[in-house]
């Protein structure tokens, strides 16, 4: 069965498949709904959006608002888990966590989140509302494999080892927003996305407002393997020491692409054909589909290299205003 690409975009969704190395639209969705976020779980389909969630159980032809318990309508990332299929999490502005052990159907939030939210002041340098949760990662595979992170920003990173239920600060997290201050071994607290290695749910890598942190015991210590501004990192599911990761030199400034084979010692450029480093974006986002490392840049372009060619290109030049993508095979 072809693979389907679901792009979400300001203004609705679009549908795409490959043929003969080409992605092709195929449909469309959703049309005029500013989207922030989809995902997609066997046949159901979750697009996020600042008033709310879209379902579609038939892979996109048909809608319907899922809004049941979403107390926050504001949804700013939507993830599915990849072993427990019913499991969807959406992350909110303010920040909060929203649980679905229903394909998405309805929500139940977690009253945690919201205490420790604002017990600790956190906040949005751009907007009123206090923080937002804008990322999640779910372990595979090692000592808790029903681990999930979250990345909250302003406010760090969110641990739960029960598959979502319970959520409380990573050890390595104080949750206070405060930036211009000596860290130690703890993360920064401005978190834009984080991911958890396949091949075990200790191996922790953030990508955060003032570096790309990396932890190897679940989030209890961190170490900064890359100073700068940055809200997108791929590591490989073969091998961890493999990362490439969507650098900035602020935000949206001289944004550009570097890779590291050696767990983020030594990075250099990995850029080709892209034209960078661009004056006023940046990555916000990596996707891999299949054999396809997708980034999804801050201007909106959406642009993708094979695993094994360094030559990125240019995906779907037609849609503007790309904010997020997800894949069913």
């Amino acid at each position: 069965m072809a693979t389907s690409l679901y792009i979400a975009t300001t203004i609705g969704l679009f549908i795409a498949t490959q043929t003969n190395g080409n992605w092709t639209v195929i449909g469309q969705a959703l049309n005029e709904q500013p989207l922030t976020s989809i995902a997609v779980s066997e046949g159901v389909v979750l697009a996020g959006s600042a008033e709310g969630i879209w379902r579609s159980t038939d892979k996109g032809k048909t809608w319907k608002a899922a809004n049941e318990g979403l107390a926050i309508p504001y949804v700013r990332w939507i993830a599915a888990s990849p072993k427990q299929l019913a499991l969807i999490l959406a992350g909110t502005e303010p920040a909060g966590i929203f649980v679905s052990n229903d394909a998405g159907d309805s929500w139940n939030i977690n009253p945690a989140v919201l205490k420790l939210r604002d017990a600790n002041g956190w906040f949005l340098p751009y907007s009123p509302r206090s923080g937002c949760v804008r990322g999640f990662a779910f372990a595979e595979s090692g000592p808790n494999k029903g681990r999930i992170y979250a990345a909250v920003e302003v406010g760090g990173v969110l641990v739960s080892d029960d598959n979502g239920r319970s959520w409380q600060l990573a050890a390595g997290s104080d949750g206070k927003p405060e930036m211009n201050r000596e860290l130690g071994t703890m993360i920064h607290p401005d978190v834009h996305s984080i991911t958890v290695h396949p091949s075990s749910s200790d191996i922790v890598t953030a990508a955060t407002g003032g570096g790309l942190f990396r932890s190897i015991d679940a989030g209890r210590s961190w170490k900064n393997i890359y100073p700068c501004y940055i809200r997108a990192v791929w590591v490989d599911p073969i091998d961890h020491q493999h990362l490439v990761a969507g650098p900035a030199d602020g935000v949206s400034r001289n944004g550009r692409i570097e890779e590291s084979r050696d767990g983020g010692r030594s990075w250099h450029s990995a850029s080709i054909g892209l034209k960078a480093p661009w004056a006023r974006h940046m990555v916000e986002r990596f996707a891999q589909v299949d054999d396809e490392l997708f980034a999804v840049l801050s201007n909106g372009e959406l642009w993708s290299r094979k695993l094994s060619d360094p030559n990125w290109n240019r995906v779907l030049p037609e849609i503007d205003q790309i904010k997020a993508i997800a894949a069913n095979n």
